[in-house]
């Protein structure tokens, strides 16, 4: 079945955590979503750096992540794409994939902040609606640019855990067992993983 109403969570996913998995559980529930896709960026456009992981090591620990969840899938579309990350190509390509589909982004608290600051962010507004979760103890709250959006926040139990707190427990041979899926923990001792700085 074609799916109407689609979710879109996009992120670096290095490496994708339980937080991830609970924040598109949650949106697909609360908002009603056929598919929520996981896109892992190729070059983020806000944030410096690439990630530590290669983006084929990233594509794989999202589908290692995502496995047995018929609501979930993963696509590698701005991985092909290359070059830096901009949402608005990877919305308006899931549009001509699924015409007609309403299409969600799901973002955190912080990246509402900035996200006047986005590449058509106009257009993104007109073509999506957004899926909003609490990142840190800043309340959700709706800014003045985006009075007019469509916004939707995320209700209920979420985990503020972050990608980079696990690579730094990897770094100290912490464990990180329940912060990842098994699968993906696997995957990190077997390519030896952000073992370095």
């Amino acid at each position: 079945m074609t799916p109407r109403r689609i979710g879109i969570f996009g992120g670096t996913f290095d490496p994708p955590h339980i937080g991830h998995l609970i924040i598109a559980e949650r949106a697909r529930v609360q908002l009603q979503l056929d598919r929520v896709f996981f896109v892992p960026a190729y070059l983020p456009p806000h944030k410096r750096g690439r990630a530590s992981a290669t983006p084929s090591d990233r594509l794989k620990m999202v589908q290692l992540a995502v496995r047995g969840n018929a609501g979930f899938a993963v696509s590698d579309v701005e991985l092909k794409r290359k070059g830096i990350s901009y949402t608005i190509d990877t919305v308006k390509e899931m549009r001509r994939n699924y015409p007609g589909a309403e299409i969600y982004l799901i973002l955190g608290s912080d990246n509402l902040l900035e996200f006047h600051t986005w590449k058509s962010y106009r257009e993104l507004l007109e073509l999506t609606q957004l899926i909003v979760y609490p990142r840190g103890q800043r309340r959700m709250q709706r800014p003045s640019q985006l009075r007019k959006a469509r916004i939707h926040f995320l209700r209920g139990m979420l985990f503020d855990i972050s990608s980079s707190a696990i690579r730094q427990l990897v770094r100290t041979k912490s464990s990180i067992r329940y912060l990842v899926s098994a699968e993906v923990e696997r995957y990190i001792v077997s390519r030896k993983l952000y073992r370095r700085t």
